[in-house]
């Protein structure tokens, strides 16, 4: 085994366990564009769920069929038509959407049927099992155009799908409703996921899409992704957008996303299928791969609670390990946990800081400062700071203070000045360590 290998594997195995017990018990709906089969890229795709399932994670999968059916019709010498952004269903289309639908849920189930050895479906268990869960209604004359036999959701059997997600099993969803006398209808993969994750009440709606996410600037094509977007700046923008035509405008995926956060759905991703692993990227690291679609955003930095122990403890511990901050044991921090402040994004501690107050000296110490090597040179540490200078001049102190020994010009560029260890408190000084000479900076609080 390459001796670098476990310093790579380790710190990364240590910083995704967040997330896996974060997820476990969860319920995810994962949305899959049918451009994905048509890719090549189902057989890994099965793989990350299998993960995921093996993770205690409840998984529901709807898929699209969208080239597929393209294909069934060409064959048949037929032209598709659409209008208002859906397919028009004609009974022909029908047929060539229900065959295709056949073949989609064939070949799902024998993706999870594998089981190969050293591979990640080695030795799974997965049941996939679909049904007429889905209650749809037509969509009827718009405009003047008659949309036949393409229908909305009008109603998802959630208490259905959860025994049956309750019992271990993945639950498919194919994209095609029934009347209450039977009649059947072609639906969207984009407005079935939608509802299904509105009526579960999951806890992540996941797109697997062509697309890479929503853009920070939708009229540059090369524009970068924006990795999260709060609900009010979603809305905002789709309220701006033209009306969506085709999948890869911004507002096609989008405005579905908005629909279902804002009926309650906790986070809806849109992820590009063509990066490998993309879901399992999304889930289990702190910017992801694609666009993240949430109520208010994840990031808080607050003061510190009981909760947050464990995850100030395994934030330090590695500084602590190569000398940058002094060791605390876990008692020091339970007692003084409410002097800490922390960053927190989606239940995970990226940051944190304590501040001890000498009140005789009208000062106050800053230890612990700790931003994860994950998120640094995003200005956590800056925020950090500032919120500690806050808390010092609301308890009436007039200067912070640090000890560091690796860390001295990060300071000194944010308005510290060193000074003799002669400077500190007296109850500080008594317990400054000499053998470690730490350098002692000041920060006058205007």
């Amino acid at each position: 085994m390459s001796l670098v290998f476990p310093h790579t594997f380790v710190p990364w195995f240590r910083s995704v366990a967040p997330y896996i017990h974060a997820h476990r018990g969860k319920t995810f709906v994962v949305a899959i564009a049918g451009e994905l089969v048509a890719a090549g890229k189902l057989p890994t795709f099965a793989q990350d769920l299998a993960i995921l399932h093996a993770m205690g994670i409840k998984l529901v999968l709807v898929h699209g069929f969208r080239p597929q059916v393209e294909e069934q019709l060409a064959l048949k010498g037929h032209t598709s038509r659409f209008s208002h952004g859906m397919r028009i269903t004609d009974p022909l289309a029908l047929d060539c959407a229900q065959e295709a639908a056949g073949q989609m849920r064939y070949e799902i189930e024998a993706a999870f049927s594998q089981g190969l050895p050293n591979t990640p479906m080695a030795h799974s268990q997965i049941r996939v099992i679909s049904g007429n869960f889905i209650t749809a209604r037509p969509v009827g004359i718009l405009d003047g155009v008659d949309f036949q036999h393409t229908g909305l959701v009008r109603k998802i059997d959630a208490a259905g799908i959860r025994r049956a997600v309750d019992f271990g099993a993945l639950v498919m969803v194919s994209p095609f409703g029934f009347s209450p006398t039977g009649e059947a209808f072609n639906l969207s993969m984009e407005d079935v996921a939608a509802s299904a994750a509105i009526a579960l009440q999951a806890d992540k709606l996941i797109y697997v899409t062509e697309v890479k996410g929503i853009p920070l600037n939708p009229s540059d094509p090369e524009s970068e992704i924006d990795t999260e977007l709060a609900l009010a700046d979603a809305q905002k923008l789709l309220s701006n957008l033209p009306n969506p035509i085709q999948p890869t405008d911004t507002a096609f995926y989008l405005q579905h996303a908005v629909k279902a956060s804002v009926a309650g759905v906790e986070r809806v991703h849109i992820v590009p299928y063509s990066v490998d692993g993309s879901v399992l990227i999304e889930s289990f690291t702190h910017d992801g791969v694609g666009t993240m679609i949430v109520d208010e955003k994840l990031e808080s930095l607050r003061e510190a609670t009981a909760d947050d122990i464990g995850g100030v403890l395994q934030l330090i511990e590695p500084f602590e390990r190569d000398g940058t901050l002094v060791k605390r044991d876990r008692t020091e921090i339970e007692r003084d946990i409410g002097l800490y402040t922390v960053i927190e994004h989606d239940g995970v501690i990226f940051g944190c800081a304590a501040l001890y107050p000498y009140p005789e000296g009208r000062t106050g110490e800053m230890s612990a400062l700790t931003v994860s090597p994950a998120v640094q040179s995003q200005g956590d540490g800056e925020r950090i700071l500032k919120r500690v200078e806050q808390r010092a001049k609301m308890a009436g102190l007039e200067s912070i203070f640090v000890l560091t020994t690796q860390t001295m010009h990060w300071f000194l560029k944010r308005g510290f000045a060193q000074v003799d260890p002669n400077w500190l408190p007296d109850a500080r000084k008594r317990k400054y360590n000499w053998d470690r000479r730490s350098q002692v900076l000041v920060k006058k609080l205007t």
